[in-house]
């Protein structure tokens, strides 16, 4: 997700995506502790897109 998409969301949509990023992370840590996950590099991507929307979110929060 790029930032200047992050920044057009409203604020219940940021959360909504931070939510559902999180969620994703989660399920994706179990794939890799058991052993299915086939793309470890998602890991990254997913971690950097969370840490994208905290940064905008406390931004906007300032």
């Amino acid at each position: 997700m790029k930032v200047k998409d992050i920044r057009s969301l409203s604020a219940d949509d940021r959360k909504k995506e931070l939510d559902s990023l999180q969620r994703e992370q989660f399920n994706l840590r179990m794939q890799h502790a058991t052993g299915q996950l086939a793309n470890n590099a998602k890991l990254k991507v997913v971690r950097r897109d969370i840490a994208r929307l905290k940064t905008i979110m406390n931004e906007k929060a300032g």
